[in-house]
């Protein structure tokens, strides 16, 4: 049998790492700098038997390769890495375990969680023991792939620009798993997401991008599964080019499907953005389980302590992290990253913990490694980089500080807006979250769209929440309510929860509604949590990421209240895509062109007067207005523009206040776009110096009236 083997294989090309089927065969190719053999396993039709197990005969460059001229899409395989196992020196190789392909481009069957996977003997809690144990049977096995997808039927892609785009983060699972109108073997699906009931929704908000919590394969939590819970967000990533089948209606063809619902969002115009999770794996500390990265080259693939190489650093409070300072682990992320864009047609990435990715040795580096070759990379460079550009490192908050080219996750404007609308932030907090926080992001040339801007994510209260609970309510996670957030900035309105209250639920529904136009009228790219736009709740959990039920599901059994909500929101995202001045790429300054005589915004008291120092500083003027004047100069020409201007009047005030509409420049009155008190009403016209009673807690657009 040994012979056959060897008369099989051939030599293969350390080319192109994880396993390539050419059309006659697969070439195999595993980088490992430290081990000393590799075996890659073959397994039956059903990936439970272990077939065959064949030596990659090559090593060129740190990689171990083979090329294999029978074997092709469909094989279960997996790899088996031999070298020492000493874990004081950062080395966990264990022949017994069998490991996932960090290429792997699908994954069948899920983790059983016994002891065989562990590299040590898991019994003793030693991690110093060595473990025979076989764990083949308790892992999920990697597929070889036929790549080939005709995209033909889609239409040219369109990127979004920057200034256009408008975020909508959801889950392939919640969004769909209680649609009425996908079928039910399609719920929670690729496939689900993709129906068309479902695109025609999202695209009818007026959203334009698409992003998905992650779809990398990722691995269930032990602890959850003991307790009945499961890891629904999926930040506990495995494998970096797999989609996960779980969320396959087509487990045999996952790839397909999940192409096939890209292909269905585009063909509507939408982006579609990846959350991905680089900063860790599913692996955890040294006392964590023998998967993939730890087993294939431990100390190349995870930043180890320099002076105790057995333990891990844990920049991302998860037992693990990424070294993103290893040229071939940089390789395999941005190869990942290729992928999906080349392969899988993505639009772009929403980095989770995106602060590690720049992450050197001595600290944060804004011209670190990873980030040097995103910003020359001819294909990464073209799409959307979004930074959640935060982690718990030393050092780890760095809002404002990723290079040109990147969006950053703003939270200044999410808790500065939430603070507002809950009366413990002034009107001179707010203004600059309502420009772009360009004292934040105005560096470098970068532009206003660089600010994502949000009230709320997946992370924390939905916007409902956000005004129905004082306190996170996490008691279904199994915690004692010790997981999560205290600090939420929110505000009950008078009540905890669910009441039929009617001026307490007024006042949720008008809150709800300041968000929103607070959100979509601010400089920036915003960003809106699926469900928030028909006021979905959780129920106070603040915390949901292991919820997979109808906690974190969407209900779509939407109450008028949520139908008016909606109409209330398209109107918003109506507004920002008519008039380009809600929605600018050069930063407001309030500063006079004096080549142009004109301020790009000008700030009004409730008198009608321009704001003064004093105004600013008087701790009862919580209404204000904001000027945006559409005459303001676009871009590095200094010339007028020809866009509408606009007049936002905010009242942060618990009651009515009568505002004076100012005076402006090539206008003779002002119309009403939208109050948030008033949802359906726009059209009215006023006159200069006309007073319009604000609302207590409520927001008004006004459109210039041209002269004449």
């Amino acid at each position: 049998m040994a012979d056959i083997i060897k008369a099989r294989i051939k030599e293969g090309s350390p080319a192109a790492r994880g396993a390539n089927w050419d059309g006659q065969g697969t070439n195999f190719a595993l980088f490992t700098a430290n081990a000393t053999k590799v075996e890659v396993c073959l397994f039956d039709s059903t990936g439970e038997r272990e077939i065959e197990r064949i030596e990659l005969p090559e090593y060129t460059n740190q990689i171990f390769h083979g090329y294999l001229p029978d074997v092709g899409p469909g094989t279960f395989y997996g790899y088996r890495v031999h070298g020492p196992y000493e874990p004081e020196a950062g080395h966990r190789f264990n022949p017994n375990k069998l490991l996932l392909d960090p290429y792997a481009r699908a994954h069948a069957g899920e983790l059983t969680w016994d002891p065989a996977v562990f590299g040590y003997k898991m019994e003793t809690g030693d991690d110093l023991t060595f473990d025979e144990r076989d764990s083949a049977a308790f892992m999920p096995k990697c597929v070889i792939v036929d790549p080939n997808f005709d995209w033909h039927g889609e239409p040219e892609r369109q990127f979004v620009p920057w200034d256009h785009t408008i975020v909508y983060e959801t889950h392939v699972k919640g969004f769909t798993k209680l649609h009425p109108k996908v079928p039910e073997e399609l719920r929670g699906t690729y496939a689900g997401l993709g129906q068309k009931e479902v695109v025609d929704y999202i695209r009818s908000l007026g959203v334009t991008s698409v992003e998905l919590l992650p779809i990398h394969t990722f691995i269930n939590d032990d602890f959850l599964l003991q307790k009945g819970l499961t890891n629904y967000w999926g930040y506990n990533s495995i494998g970096f080019f797999a989609p996960d089948p779980r969320y396959a209606s087509d487990v045999p063809n996952s790839l397909r499907e999940f192409k096939e619902m890209v292909a269905r969002l585009h063909e509507a115009g939408l982006e579609v953005i990846l959350d991905v999770v680089y900063n860790h794996t599913a692996e955890g500390n040294e006392k964590g389980p023998t998967l993939s990265f730890k087993g294939i080259d431990n100390a190349s693939y995870y930043r180890l302590l320099p002076d105790q190489p057995r333990y891990y650093i844990n920049d991302t409070g998860t037992g693990n992290t990424v070294n993103l300072s290893h040229p071939r682990v940089i390789q395999t992320v941005t190869d990942s990253l290729r992928y999906w864009v080349q392969e899988m047609h993505i639009d772009g990435f929403r980095f989770d913990l995106g602060t590690i990715l720049a992450r050197e040795p001595h600290g944060f580096d804004e011209q670190s490694g990873f980030l040097k070759v995103c910003q020359q990379d001819p294909v990464l460079s073209q799409v959307k980089l979004i930074a959640e550009p935060w982690d718990i490192g030393p050092g780890g908050y760095q809002v404002g500080s990723f290079p040109a080219g990147w969006a950053e996750w703003n939270d200044k404007f999410r808790d500065t807006v939430r603070d507002f609308w809950r009366g413990e932030a002034t009107p001179a907090e707010l203004a600059p979250r309502l420009c772009g926080s360009g004292d934040v992001f105005n560096n470098s040339g970068r532009r206003a769209w660089a600010s994502v801007n949000f009230i709320t994510a997946h992370d924390g209260f939905t916007l409902n929440d956000t005004v129905s609970y004082n306190e996170k309510h996490n008691e279904a996670n199994g915690e004692d309510n010790n997981d999560g957030h205290s600090h939420n900035r929110s505000w009950n309105c008078g009540a905890e929860g669910p009441t039929d209250d009617p001026e307490v639920t007024a006042l949720r529904e008008r809150q709800i509604r300041n968000f929103l136009a607070t959100l979509f009228v601010a400089q920036g790219t915003p960003m809106l949590l699926a469900g928030d736009e028909f006021g979905r709740t959780q129920g106070g959990n603040n915390n949901a990421y292991c919820q997979d039920n109808e906690i974190s599901w969407l209900n779509w059994e939407i109450e008028e209240k949520g139908q008016s909500l909606i109409r209330f929101t398209q109107k918003l995202l109506t507004l920002r895509h008519k008039y380009p001045i809600l929605r600018r790429t050069r930063f407001f300054t309030g500063e006079m062109n004096e080549e142009l005589g004109i301020r790009d915004v000008t700030w009004i008291n409730a008198n009608g007067g321009e704001m003064q120092p004093g105004d600013w500083e008087d701790a009862n003027a919580k209404c204000f207005g904001m000027v945006m004047d559409g005459r303001a100069q676009v871009t590095g020409i200094r010339k007028r523009a020809q866009d509408a201007t606009v007049l936002i009047v905010i009242n942060g005030y618990h009651d009515m206040v009568e505002f004076t509409l100012p005076e402006a420049s090539g206008g003779k009155g002002w119309q009403l776009l939208a109050d948030t008190n008033l949802p359906e009403d726009d059209g009215e016209a006023f006159e200069f110096g006309a007073v319009y009673q604000a609302t207590g807690r409520s927001v008004v657009l006004f459109l210039l009236q041209p002269e004449g």
